[in-house]
């Protein structure tokens, strides 16, 4: 009986150092090293996990640069939307690198179509999503470029940035935008864009998406761009094109100057966080004062005296 347990203990205990010894080579052959500050840049990370990087998630976003730093030296590409530039400079600092600040970007949504603008047309009964209705028709008030107003951005959206204005039917761009993106994403009529918040906030955009001929577009939506041109001439920066009958102002040749805003004849142009505009001053035509010719020159009238008038007078007689 002894002998059995002393065997079974031997052969159980051989096993367990075979096993033991096997376990420790395939752990030696398929170790996976990895950077120790891939932990570090996760932890400056705000753990949004929100996709704006273009990765999904932190982690993902901090393995990518903690590689691209190993093997290219450079964080070309790389740019946490919802940290901004403080976060991407402790992110570099940890990777030993130096990084060009971003100028801070917002989202703005490019429709002014609101009830008043565009009156419904029909009424749409149905599953409250962007995607499901823009898929079925142009929109209650007829423009099939134009915004939906069932939300599809305002769910899409973790950071309560946007939200939707019961008045006008269309989304409000709060300053808790982070410009991750999201709401972008989620739009299917391309509608909301992320420009450059510009300084002190100040910013100028062709609220509208339309593509169609000037006509069909004012009739849908008396704000619609017509494709006129008018602030393409006006531009001096070369900031603005028309494609296909629309205006797109190039943020990053705009200088603000807001010549295009007061040209647009249907007020498609909008400009953010600027001081109202001082009312013009209508000078009068000054009156033209007519030359007056010069007065001829009084010629000198010779005075003859009485007594010179009869000695005239009498010699006249005579």
């Amino acid at each position: 009986m002894n002998h059995i347990v002393i065997i079974s203990v031997v052969v159980l205990g051989i096993l367990g150092l075979v096993s033991a010894v096997i376990l420790y080579f395939v752990a030696s052959k398929f170790k996976v090293y990895e950077d120790p500050k891939i932990d570090e840049v996760e932890a400056a990370l705000p753990s949004a996990n929100c996709g704006g990087c273009g990765y999904p998630g932190c982690r993902a976003f901090a393995e990518n640069a903690t590689k691209s730093a190993s093997k290219n030296h450079s964080l070309e590409g790389f740019f946490c939307p919802v940290g901004g530039n403080e976060v991407m400079q402790k992110v570099a600092g940890i990777l030993g690198l130096e990084i060009e600040e971003k100028d801070p970007m917002i989202a703005v949504v490019r429709c002014n179509g609101s009830y008043a603008h565009s009156p419904g047309k029909v009424k749409f009964e149905g599953v409250t999503s962007c995607a499901f209705a823009h898929a079925l028709y142009a929109g209650e008030g007829g423009c099939q470029y134009g915004c939906l107003g069932l939300g599809d951005c305002v769910a899409a959206c973790e950071f309560d940035a946007i939200h939707m204005n019961p008045e006008t039917g269309l989304p409000v761009v709060s300053d808790k935008c982070t410009a991750c993106g999201a709401c972008v994403i989620a739009c299917p009529r391309d509608i909301i864009e992320l420009r450059k918040k510009g300084p002190k906030d100040k910013r100028i955009f062709v609220s509208c998406v339309n593509k169609e001929k000037g006509a069909i577009a004012i009739k849908n939506c008396d704000v619609a761009c017509i494709g006129c041109g008018k602030c393409e001439k006006v531009c001096e920066f070369d900031a603005i094109t028309i494609t296909s009958f629309l205006s797109y102002i190039d943020f990053d040749k705009c200088r603000l100057c807001r010549k295009c805003v007061e040209v647009c004849p249907t007020n498609s142009i909008w400009e953010v966080n600027f001081k109202p505009r001082k009312p013009k001053v209508i000078k009068e035509p000054e009156k033209k004062e007519t030359a007056k010719k010069p007065e001829a020159a009084k010629k000198p009238v010779e005075k003859t005296s009485v007594a010179e008038k009869s000695v005239n007078t009498k010699k006249s007689e005579k």
